[in-house]
């Protein structure tokens, strides 16, 4: 964004990104100090939100007569803005999905805007909005703001390695507990505290009535669907591990000609994905599963949403009894999305593609694979202390055999993560094997 900024030219950039994940605090740190103006949506009727505009415009001008004046829209608004300013500036709109739902017209009227006056003048302007369906059609080529952005930045959750930062008294265990309730999200991550326990934390954060944890999975969608009731079936069939679409029609009770399209919905706003089997060249309808990217809401139905009654009623301690008793198996799938984060940073192989693998009854954690050295990697993770590497890797390589991915020519490797394990292997039949434990992990992350 600063590079925009000192760029001396025209700027229309696009920010988007799920809820929460930090859009308007990266914004505001970046307009800090600078000549700009903030604007913030409101569901409200398209005039409201105009005047609103028209005040902040003029402040920022310091010119009372402007505020006097009567736009019938927002094109005539920013023309009489930009014929009084000269200066670099930026300016900025939030949510700016919540105009587009009042007033269809505000991407054609924002095209002209740009072509006939912003994309002359010496201003930034930033349009940030948590539809990521809406924001990621702006720019589209059915779009009347086709062709107009200089600059698009879908806001993603902070790395995995930057979680210790906020966390410099827990350990790599505690870092990963977190990680499985909050995902890497700034604003969830700071309701933690790192002078309490990891269970605390999650009692105090997530199960009583009146904290914001607690009921934030259902206010968020609430405010993308109307239908939200037939959302909440679906994640939590995925949630229980009912990952194909047939079975998350028959688990949530759906018609599957149209299940399909709450799942595409749900992908858009980043909650979950659509997955295959990393070595597939073409993407296999009946090889696809539904799985979260995001651990917030995987937890949420995994274990809050089950247990509102308990929680409504005041049984915090109980619920927690709950956790604490299914937390470590939960675990398991958020530890393979930690060792892929791991893989990407030390590098065994340089993968150009990582993911999980299955066919059949037959699954692998990870495999990561390089194309141009022909090198693959097969990993297994588990969430267990005094692992046996040893059998874990017979079993891997077993499952390796029927990986079908240029069989006669590629360079094998192995790993295995743990918690911590009761003997290592470096080496065995002339392929490498790493292993590596949450220590490893820990050095890695505190290096960063």
């Amino acid at each position: 964004m600063n590079r925009r900024y000192i760029s001396k030219k025209p700027e229309f950039i696009i920010v988007y990104g799920r809820r929460r994940v930090g859009k308007t605090g990266l914004v505001a740190q970046f307009i800090k100090n600078k000549p700009a103006i903030f604007f913030l949506a409101e569901e409200k009727k398209d005039m409201e939100n105009l005047k609103d505009m028209q005040i902040e415009m003029k402040n920022f001008l310091n010119d009372s007569e402007f505020g006097l004046i009567n736009f019938s829209d927002w094109y005539e608004l920013f023309g009489g803005f930009i014929k009084r300013t000269k200066r670099r500036c930026i300016i900025v709109i939030d949510e700016f999905p919540h105009l587009v739902e009042q007033n269809s017209s505000v991407p054609s009227q924002f095209q002209k805007i740009w072509d006939m006056n912003l994309g002359k003048s010496n201003v930034v302007l930033i349009l940030i909005g948590s539809s990521t369906g809406m924001m990621e059609k702006l720019p589209g080529s059915k779009s009347p703001l086709y062709g107009r952005r200089t600059g698009q930045l879908e806001v993603k959750p902070i790395p995995l390695a930057e979680i210790n930062r906020f966390f410099p008294k827990y350990d790599m265990q505690d870092i990963i507990r977190v990680y499985g309730c909050t995902d890497s999200i700034p604003l969830y991550l700071v309701q933690f505290s790192d002078n309490d326990s990891f269970y605390n934390n999650l009692k105090n954060n997530f199960l009583y009535r009146d904290r914001m944890l607690y009921n934030e999975a259902e206010i968020l969608l609430k405010q993308e669907f109307r239908e939200s009731a037939n959302y909440f079936s679906i994640l939590k069939a995925i949630a229980f591990g009912y990952t194909k679409n047939n079975e998350i029609a028959d688990y949530a009770d759906i018609e599957k000609s149209i299940v399909s399209k709450y799942l595409q919905n749900l992908g858009q706003i980043r909650i979950i994905k659509k997955e295959y089997p990393v070595t597939e060249r073409k993407e296999k309808i009946k090889s696809a599963r539904y799985v979260f990217t995001d651990n917030y809401f995987r937890f949420w139905f995994r274990f809050i949403y089950p247990n509102r009654t308990l929680i409504e009623k005041g049984e915090a301690r109980a619920v927690e009894e709950i956790i604490k008793k299914d937390y470590n198996s939960y675990l398991g799938i958020v530890f393979e999305k930690v060792s892929e984060e791991f893989l990407w940073k030390v590098k065994p192989i340089k993968p150009t593609k990582l993911g999980r693998w299955w066919h059949k009854d037959k699954e692998i954690d990870v495999v990561a694979l390089n194309e141009q050295t022909r090198d693959i990697l097969f990993a297994e993770c588990k969430w267990q202390d005094g692992v046996n590497a040893e059998k874990i890797l017979a079993e891997l390589k077993e499952k390796a055999k029927y990986v079908e991915w240029i069989n006669d020519k590629r360079k094998e490797h192995y790993t295995v993560f743990a918690k911590s394990f009761n003997k290592r292997i470096k080496e065995q039949e002339g392929a490498k094997v790493y292993c590596y434990d949450l220590s490893d992990m820990e050095k890695v992350l505190r290096k960063n």
